[in-house]
């Protein structure tokens, strides 16, 4: 998974996102990465709702805030701005739903603490199960971070909009994955509101994982013959 650097040579076959370059025969290039948040398992999620999530007040708003990286940066300003939105879209009547990582900057989890604690909403403390695949199936609309490539592609497994919050800097392949996504109509900029349409659910694990099982299956055939 990944571009190897080394060339196509490297791998009988080789996984890479759309935004790379890497193309070849044996590469498979898809918007979303591979991950784990399966429609089963979001299914399962809507059947037996988290009991944290499951008295909270719709419309859910689940937000999966990341934090500084490689290419993005979270500035005081990117974190005020940041906050007045949720609390637009707290104060508007949505229930929040958060999840912050370990790349979050303390100043911007504690504005969530405090968001938490003045809207009564939901904000994971890191006890318990990770209540991150409920979120993600209890949302009507979902605010993403655009700082993670993995985080952006599982929460468009769901089929709800992604509303998304680009921090200081950037780099020209997320560009490129986010104009991706928006042509798919996955994506819009989140303003404080929760607004957009539903899309089919974009999830492509189910190919990658085909591809993978039809070259196992084509490869022992061939030794077999």
């Amino acid at each position: 998974l990944k571009d190897p650097r080394t060339g196509i040579a490297a791998a009988d076959l080789i996984w890479v996102p759309e935004h790379d370059r890497l193309d070849g025969p044996n590469v498979l290039r898809t918007l979303t990465p591979p991950h784990r948040v399966s429609a089963a398992k979001l299914a399962a999620a809507r059947r037996e709702p988290d009991s944290r999530l499951a008295g909270l007040a719709v419309p859910r708003l689940a937000v999966l805030v990341g934090g500084n990286s490689r290419h993005h940066r979270f500035s005081n300003n990117d974190i005020g701005v940041f906050l007045e939105r949720l609390e637009a879209a707290a104060s508007s009547g949505a229930s929040l739903m958060m999840t912050a990582s370990r790349r979050t900057p303390e100043t911007l989890y504690a504005g969530l603490k405090r968001l938490a604690e003045k809207y009564g909403a939901f904000l994971w403390d890191g006890q318990g199960d990770n209540p991150y695949i409920p979120l993600i199936a209890l949302a009507d609309a979902i605010v993403v971070t655009a700082d993670s490539y993995n985080m952006l592609g599982e929460a468009a497994a769901s089929g709800v909009q992604l509303l998304v919050f680009e921090p200081s800097g950037g780099h020209r392949k997320f560009t490129a994955y986010l104009d991706r996504l928006r042509v798919y109509g996955a994506v819009r900029p989140f303003t404080g509101r929760i607004e957009g349409n539903p899309y089919p659910p974009l999830d492509s694990t189910p190919m990658i994982a085909g591809r993978i099982r039809e070259e196992i299956t084509r490869r022992r055939n061939k030794s077999t013959s």
